[in-house]
């Protein structure tokens, strides 16, 4: 790069201090700009992507992120074994932590970020908010919790540090404040070293609206519009467009006035982000300042044919923004986060092998790309075999796609989601498709309720769910079939070998993943043509291969495309089908129903791995519990989730204490009724 920071100094060697999807990014313009790169990688990510694609890779022994990725000392020591000259704090992990900024520049390394002291500003929110009522930036006006009332509810308890929804608690009883106090500050404790939270009245249907800043170090202020990030699960984003749809250009002014002091208050300098909650009366009050990259940052690359990563690596280097102005925005983008979660299970996130990720995008971490021509764009931290771990956040990849109007950027980003092959543990996929496609999204009735209203609906079942997963698994068992002849060397003729099946009546069963259903395929081969489907009227098969199977039905034909693979997490082959009518997984069951565990009756099992980090206060043994009673809570893949009472009773067993580790089936407690 060719200009120089204020220490005259130039970067040729840049290290990221974070993993997955956030390092590739950074690389990808690395490798555009010419800079070398260097990688961090904890033991569970030695062979993770941006370990491998990094020019140079330094092991942090360990696996949690307390032992590795939080560990500054240690990526301070990285950087200079590996002749680093510049840190790229990425998001997540010391992103936001001002005394790792302080150790980097002691250290002689550039830091990609802006001054440690901004970032102390703007590290408690209840300091920031101070600071920013001095600025003249709206503000929620605080309520002290001894002094709440039932005319100030519904009330939201919040983490004064860090992020992504830990610390945060809806409170709509006053009876329930200062239970929801303590859980709250003891998760905040627990995330970021810091129980402080405080209280503050609760918005129903806002919405999130955030605008993105750039600063250089020669007092130019770039305000590169608003995002929307309303929808969002357990206070974390999940679709996020650019610019915010539906706001007038009075609110659109405001925020960027607002956005732009906020900035200047604490002598900003690189890529930030200033988040508003827009109530439903349009006045927008300020939440918090990220004085970070945004996960969602490619929406605004998008729409202003830029690249911020660049942008911070020269502002870095000392180089002034090119211009007063930002480039003008166009058309509109969109983005969607790929989660490895069951959005029907109170969002419980998944792990396992993730087999095979295919998107049908135009380009792979391209910022400034978008054209009519290149509207989809795949940022991944994943690749085809990875281990989806319990260490980590559960998002796989983000879609992003642009266009010229918003209308045709959630339609495209929808049908480029659908046509995805996404082989692995259970994903939010559907959920995003059917989000997209919700007459409350594309006519823009957004907030951050959304998922509260419409979350049973978009994960209920639809009128053909059930013949159409009972299709697929007939598409399965064909495939199969062809499979078993082709591996026989009996496969001939032009219809796939029809006339070499078995001629006595074929059977499959299979377990529907993640929702458990169980299904049946009977089939009866037909000498000379194609087998015929039992139960499923309107269903004749044209053609099989042991990958495609084509199928008319109801007079349509369509193709389906068929993936197995090894054993599962319970060491049964896993099926996988792709087709115009939905996208499938399977298990295969034996032909014979096994018997049932012998579970003790009333065991509470561990769902996924994790870390037990609470139990219930003064919970023993012998106890007599409520039906949805809190227990314990586990922590997993940065997300805490409850374990409660199925039903009346008596906790009879607590097996598992404190900072125990559990694997999956673990049995936590025992309740008898």
């Amino acid at each position: 790069m060719q200009a120089a920071n204020g220490r005259g100094r130039t970067i040729g060697t840049l290290l990221v201090a974070g993993r997955g999807e956030i390092a590739r990014r950074v690389f990808h313009t690395c490798r555009e700009l010419g800079v070398a790169t260097v990688a961090v990688h904890a033991d569970a990510d030695a062979d993770a992507p941006h370990a491998r694609e990094a020019d140079a890779a330094v092991r942090l022994p360990g696996h949690t992120p307390a032992d590795t990725y939080l560990r500054g000392d240690l990526i301070v020591r990285a950087a200079l074994a590996a002749g680093a000259d510049a840190v790229h704090p990425g998001y997540g992990f010391l992103s936001e932590n001002a005394d790792f900024a302080r150790a980097v520049r002691d250290a002689g390394l550039v830091w990609i970020g802006p001054p440690p002291e901004a970032i102390e500003a703007m590290a408690s929110k209840t300091r920031a908010k101070k600071l920013m009522a001095g600025a003249g930036v709206p503000l929620l006006a605080p309520v002290r919790p001894e002094e709440a009332g039932e005319e100030h509810l519904p009330l939201l308890v919040k983490a004064a540090a860090g992020g992504g929804g830990r610390g945060m608690r809806i409170v709509r009883e006053l009876a329930a404040l200062d239970g929801e106090i303590r859980a709250a500050s003891a998760e905040a404790a627990a995330a970021f070293g810091d129980g402080e939270v405080f209280v503050e009245p609760y918005l129903e249907r806002g919405r999130h609206v955030e605008v993105q800043v750039l600063a250089d170090g020669h007092g130019t202020v770039w305000i590169l519009g608003t995002r929307d990030c309303s929808l969002q699960r357990r206070h974390q984003k999940v679709v996020e467009e650019a610019p915010a749809p539906f706001l007038s250009d009075g609110q659109r002014t405001g925020l960027h006035r607002a956005a732009e002091r906020a900035a200047r208050a604490v002598g900003y300098r690189g890529a930030g982000t200033v988040e508003f909650l827009v109530a439903g009366d349009g006045r927008a009050y300020f939440l918090e300042m990220n004085t970070r990259l945004q996960v969602e940052h490619p929406v605004t690359e998008c729409v202003h044919g830029i690249d911020l990563v660049a942008l911070q690596l020269r502002i870095a280097e000392g180089a002034a923004l090119p211009g007063a102005e930002p480039p003008a925005p166009r058309g509109h983008a969109v983005e969607a986060r790929l989660y490895a979660e069951d959005p029907a299970r109170r969002w419980r996130p998944q792990t396992g092998r993730l087999h095979r990720l295919a998107v049908p995008a135009d380009s792979a971490f391209g910022p400034g790309t978008a054209s009519a021509e290149r509207g989809v764009r795949l940022d991944s931290g994943v690749a085809d075999g990875d281990e989806v771990s319990v260490h980590y956040d559960p998002m796989l990849a983000k879609v992003i796609a642009w266009a010229p109007t918003r209308e045709e950027a959630v339609r495209k980003l929808a049908h480029t989601l659908q046509r995805a092959a996404v082989h692995g543990p259970a994903t939010n996929r559907d959920l995003l498709v059917r989000s997209l496609r919700h007459p409350d999204f594309v006519s823009g009735r957004l907030d951050t309720g959304f998922y509260d209203r419409h979350l049973a609906q978009l994960c209920g079942r639809h009128r053909d769910d059930d013949r159409r997963l009972r299709t697929a698994a007939f598409a399965a068992a064909l495939a199969d079939a062809a499979a078993r002849a082709r591996a026989a060397r009996t496969v001939s003729g032009r219809l796939g070998g029809w006339r070499n099946l078995p001629s006595g009546p074929q059977g499959k069963r299979y377990r529907a993943e993640p929702d458990g259903t169980e299904c049946e395929v009977r089939y009866r081969p037909v000498r000379g043509g194609p087998p015929l489907a039992e139960d499923l009227p309107g269903v004749r098969a044209l053609r099989a291969t042991a990958e495609r199977v084509d199928l008319e039905v109801d007079g349509v034909r369509y193709g389906f495309d068929v993936a197995a693979y090894g054993s599962g997490p319970d060491r049964r082959e896993t099926v996988f089908v792709d087709s115009p009518l939905g996208a499938h997984a399977f298990t295969v069951l034996p032909r014979l129903p096994e018997p049932e565990d012998r579970t003790e009756p009333g065991s509470l099992l561990a769902q996924l791995p994790g870390t037990v980090v609470r139990v219930a206060d003064g919970l023993a043994a012998g106890d007599a519990v409520t039906a949805g009673q809190p227990l314990l809570w586990l922590e997993a893949m940065k997300m805490e989730h409850r374990v409660t009472a199925p039903a009346d009773g008596v906790l009879r067993e607590l097996r598992v204490a404190v900072g125990q580790q559990v694997e999956v089936g673990t049995v936590l407690a025992v309740v008898t009724p």
